[in-house]
């Protein structure tokens, strides 16, 4: 159901070129299958029983939760800010190639599908940064050009861990560059652009290292990753916005929270965790992508699938349940890695399912909380 607001802003939209809200939601319905996928691929690897047909997706888990959800989100979310129809091959062919490898088609497929839609991506991001030159525009290009390159090299050298590193960058930089846009809103100090710019040039540099020297460009990138925690937890409007209330104060929360699962995990990459093998290797990367991008998507997600869906979610302060949920079994995640105790990973690894569980009901609640009228003389949606 659309709001007064929502339908012209629907029309002047589809007047455009853009997709109408309900057309999008089918291309989410994809990221979803991908997401619930690539959830039981993940609870496969530590040896929790799941159905077989996901269960033959173990190894393909990583590429299940970034190319194909994320890829999709991602690239839904700079369709909607384009306008044009075109951008959303992008989504639709990151969902397909999650929903490939789900059914179980051969990997070429999914990877072929997911090579189209990080080119289309880039394409699109492009597009926005001849509408806007800024750097946090050129950072959200760059940032799709590392999702392409990382699924070329999945595609080239048949083997997921040559793409991880830029999957990762992908990830890490579209945040940043996100973030990078809200800086303006502050005062400008001198040395966070050119800051911003070097520790990017560090990550972008270890990340392509990785195709000579594994070992010295992993930690190159870790290093880089590190550094861009302590710019964000410097410069972020986070740091202020976390003496607000209502949600403002829950996104801040969210975000700082990330910010200091980022600095975990380029601490722990810097000793070498992020190479296949090694015993924190599971703590490394799910810090990361669990405990900064998803703690991004939790603070994100009230003001993204607004725009994205035309739905309101209204804030309660229940949000903070998911996300403390997410926080605690990643911490338990991540000291069974650090004390190599297989039981605490697990254990770990199942709260942190059931914690995004958690976030979607929480979320499709409030969606629900957010169509009902007020009732009642005063009464609001908080």
């Amino acid at each position: 159901m659309r709001s007064d607001r929502a339908a012209p802003a629907a029309a002047a939209s589809a007047a455009a070129g853009d997709l109408r809200p309900l057309a999008r939601l089918p291309l989410l319905v994809l990221g979803m299958v991908s997401l619930v996928w690539g959830v039981m691929a993940g609870l496969a690897r530590v040896g929790i029983a799941i159905p077989e047909s996901a269960l033959a997706q173990a190894g393909a888990h990583g590429a299940l939760m970034i190319p194909a959800f994320f890829g999709t989100v991602i690239s839904l979310e700079r369709a909607v800010a384009l306008a044009r129809r075109w951008a959303y091959l992008a989504p639709a062919a990151a969902g397909a190639g999650g929903v490939a490898l789900a059914l179980g088609a051969p990997h070429a497929a999914a990877q072929s599908l997911f090579v189209a839609s990080a080119l289309v991506l880039v394409l699109a991001s492009v597009a926005i940064v001849r509408r806007q030159v800024a750097l946090f525009t050129v950072m959200l290009a760059v940032g799709a050009l590392c999702a392409l390159v990382g699924s070329v090299a999945w595609l080239a050298g048949g083997t997921i861990h040559a793409a991880v590193p830029w999957w990762l960058a992908f990830l890490v930089l579209t945040i940043a560059g996100e973030r990078l846009e809200l800086t303006r809103l502050l005062p400008r100090k001198a040395m966070a652009e050119p800051a911003f710019v070097a520790v990017v040039a560090a990550i972008l540099a270890g990340a392509a290292a990785t195709l000579w020297s594994p070992d010295a460009g992993l930690r190159l990138f870790a290093a880089g990753l590190l550094a861009l925690s302590a710019w964000l937890l410097i410069y972020d409007i986070a740091r202020h916005n976390a003496r607000q209330r209502g949600i403002a104060r829950f996104i801040a929360i969210c975000l700082l929270s990330g910010y200091a699962w980022l600095a975990v995990g380029g601490l722990l990459g810097m000793g070498g965790a992020f190479a296949p093998g090694h015993p924190q290797h599971d703590a490394a990367l799910h810090a990361i992508a669990l405990g900064f991008v998803f703690a991004m998507v939790f603070g994100h997600a009230p003001i993204i699938f607004p725009a994205i869906a035309r739905v309101r979610i209204p804030y309660h302060p229940v949000f903070y349940l998911p996300l403390a949920v997410l926080h605690g079994s990643l911490a338990l995640r991540v000291a069974g890695g650090l004390g190599e105790s297989f039981a605490l990973r697990q254990q770990g690894a199942v709260v942190n399912a059931l914690a995004l569980v958690l976030f979607i009901v929480v979320i499709v609640a409030s969606v629900v909380r957010g169509q009902r009228p007020a009732s009642g003389p005063g009464s609001t949606l908080r």
